[in-house]
């Protein structure tokens, strides 16, 4: 049986406390590199290189009816800012209560110092009158985009007084027509006729301005899109037939349209 002298002890012990030692050293000079280097980004990043001085530190981009200056003042930061307390989704959801905004994305920017702001917003596609009131007996005008949505025309110049009014005019109650206004105004882009004006007001009879004249649609739920695609047809209409002479053109059946003349009660 082999013996432990007290010297080995000794020794075992000894080197035993040294590696201990070396590793609560390698353990102190860790975590002394890593709060270094947490100090120094911290120390960097509070230099003035990361604080936002002023708005033009601000990118805005995919705007054209809100105006820069609009944006700015629904952010309302206080210059000088110090990039790290500037909180992205904070602005985009004050940005997102906006009805001209349908979706934003706020990012910090590094290099240099600032925020970039991409917007989509809601786009005006025609001009949308509310008949008459029986009782005040005044118009409301406002604009309508794609999806049917209508704000008045004043609300929208006091976001741009700038805006450029869109071409095409619509006449009508909303809540009327917006459940197939989109399928409606997708087919007037690809119409090879210009539509001018839309009238909603007879919910039986959808009727257009073109440049051909006046066009009787008929029900707006019925074969809409043949009927818009037969008034491409009519494109020719004016080689075989005075614009001047005609009355109104009825599409109610896309595929037997009707001229009313002023001179004739009807032709086909």
């Amino acid at each position: 049986m082999l013996s432990v002298s007290d010297t080995d002890l000794v020794q075992r012990r000894q080197r035993l406390r040294r590696r201990r030692q070396l590793k609560n050293l390698q353990k102190v000079c860790q975590t002394l590199t890593i709060a270094s280097i947490a100090g120094g980004l911290l120390w960097g990043v509070a230099q003035p290189m990361w604080v936002i001085k002023t708005s033009k530190a601000i990118e805005i981009s995919g705007n054209r009816v809100l105006s820069d200056k609009f944006i700015l003042s629904l952010i309302n930061l206080s210059y000088p800012k110090f990039l790290l307390r500037v909180k992205p989704s904070r602005i985009a959801n004050l940005l997102r209560k906006q009805p001209m905004i349908t979706q934003v994305q706020v990012s910090r920017r590094l290099f240099p110092a600032g925020l970039q702001i991409e917007i989509q917003e809601r786009i005006p596609v025609a001009i949308a009158q509310l008949p008459k009131s029986s009782n005040t007996k005044k118009t409301s005008i406002g604009l309508l985009d794609i999806t049917g949505l209508w704000i008045s025309l004043e609300k929208y110049q006091s976001y741009n007084s700038q805006l450029k009014l869109p071409k095409l005019k619509i006449i009508g109650l909303p809540e009327q027509y917006r459940s197939f206004w989109t399928k409606l105004y997708k087919l007037i882009k690809k119409a090879k006729i210009e539509i001018t004006k839309i009238d909603f007001q007879d919910q039986t009879n959808l009727i257009l301005k073109t440049e051909l004249g006046e066009i009787h649609l008929g029900s707006p739920v019925n074969k809409l899109s043949e009927k818009i695609q037969a008034l491409s047809h009519l494109r020719q209409l004016p080689q075989k037939v005075s614009l001047q002479s005609i009355d109104y053109i009825v599409l109610k059946n896309p595929s037997s349209p009707i001229i009313y003349t002023k001179y004739k009660e009807g032709q086909k």
